[in-house]
């Protein structure tokens, strides 16, 4: 009977062990998938590759000539953008909603010599988005230098070479403001898809590039203003100053493809 006993016991707690076992693993899978169900519920579709809606031109009522969605990419054509009867700017903005504390995502290309940005707390009732928003900026880092004339512009600004792209203006960064980690920097080739995020709070901004985080900084810092009042906006009293604005987009005279722009609420 003794011995019974015991190895009825022996089979009850190999049971009750083999049950805790395999309870475990489903219950790290549903709260793994409730919490990605979660997280996905949180993100804001700017644009998903079907439809425009909420998209328009900087102080207009719809977009401009050259912003199309061609195989599910928006897209901005240059030859469409050429109309000539349109006289308004061809930067765009996300208008249906402002946005203060967020982390946007988005997938983009350029061509060769392109340029572009991605600009956030824009204000409308200035002449352009660059006025007053910071920009990440978008540019073939590789190329633009040799088929655009940069030394009139960059010499206004001191630089010691300034036929040369300067780091301030690369892919990736703060425009005008806060220069990319190059030991993080990987950016694909013109023609290939990058993937970039912003996250912004008021505690801390940063750029991410293809999953590696290249700029950091302290919005309306001490340093933050020190740079601002001692370059390019200077004379631009209420660049940066907003601390909620639209999503927008530039042209820059040249093809640009945005796939994927998501946001977050932070």
């Amino acid at each position: 009977m003794k011995l019974n006993f015991i190895t009825f016991l022996c089979l009850q707690l190999l049971l009750f062990s083999s049950c805790k076992e395999k309870s475990k693993p489903d219950s790290e899978i549903d709260s793994s998938a409730t919490a990605d169900s979660i997280s996905e519920k949180d993100w804001i579709y700017l644009f998903d590759g079907t439809s425009t809606e909420g998209w328009r031109a900087y102080n207009g009522d719809s977009l401009p000539p050259g912003w199309v969605i061609k195989d599910s990419v928006l897209t901005f054509d240059t030859e469409l953008g050429l109309e000539q009867n349109y006289k308004g700017g061809k930067d765009i903005i996300y208008g249906a909603e402002e946005f203060d504390n967020f982390e946007l995502y988005l997938e983009w290309k350029l061509p060769k010599g392109g340029n572009s940005g991605i600009f956030y707390h824009v204000k409308e009732g200035y002449s352009g988005p660059p006025k007053i928003a910071p920009e990440y900026q978008l540019i073939d880092d590789e190329n633009y230098a040799d088929i655009h004339d940069l030394t009139g512009y960059n010499s206004q600004f001191g630089a010691e070479n300034p036929e040369e792209l300067q780091d301030w203006q690369k892919t990736g960064a703060d425009y005008a403001m806060h220069e990319v980690d190059t030991t993080q920097k990987v950016l694909n080739p013109v023609g290939e898809w990058n993937s970039s995020k912003i996250v912004f709070t008021p505690e801390k901004v940063e750029h991410w590039l293809n999953g590696k985080k290249i700029v950091e900084f302290v919005p309306w810092s001490e340093e933050w203003m020190k740079k601002k009042n001692s370059g390019k906006w200077n004379n631009a009293p209420d660049y940066g100053k907003f601390k909620s604005g639209f999503i927008g987009l530039q042209d820059h005279a040249s093809p640009i493809w945005f796939r994927n722009i998501k946001i977050k609420k932070l």
